[in-house]
């Protein structure tokens, strides 16, 4: 099972967001694709999709950008992946009606069930902080 690039972009995205969420201050497309290696153009087609889904709000202007449109505990990774994907289910190769084949394709439901309570309980508050403990073990010599 691949995670589709635009899935994991769409998720640092929505951390880096949840990271100033409560400042006031939007940010800037170019600040997140270049501290996170985003192009530029891709991040802002999933910035928009985010937006049509609710999650993230746009300012207009000189001090314009992206900011979160809720707050980051209320937003899961299951919201992103359904705001720019849509596809979340193990698609099976086998057909038939044997009883090998109907063990393995109640596998991939199992496993696809799994798969989506895992990105529903994981909050991008939950991912936020995890990133911020990642900063502060940085030591700059």
């Amino acid at each position: 099972m691949r995670l589709p690039a635009k899935v994991e972009y769409a998720c640092i995205a929505t951390v880096e967001l949840a990271r100033s969420y409560g400042t006031g201050e939007p940010l800037r497309i170019r600040k997140i694709g270049e501290d996170n290696g985003i192009p530029s153009k891709f991040l802002v087609q999933l910035l928009i999709q985010l937006k049509n889904a609710g999650l993230v709000a746009s300012t207009r202007g000189a001090a314009g950008g992206y900011r979160l449109a809720k707050n980051p505990a209320n937003i899961t990774v299951g919201d992103i992946r359904a705001a720019v994907d849509g596809h979340d289910e193990l698609v099976p190769n086998a057909s038939g009606d044997s009883p090998a084949v109907r063990v393995v394709l109640e596998a991939w439901r199992d496993l696809t069930e799994r798969y989506r309570a895992i990105l529903d309980e994981t909050s991008v508050a939950d991912l936020a902080e995890r990133a911020g403990q990642h900063s502060e073990s940085i030591y700059y010599i």
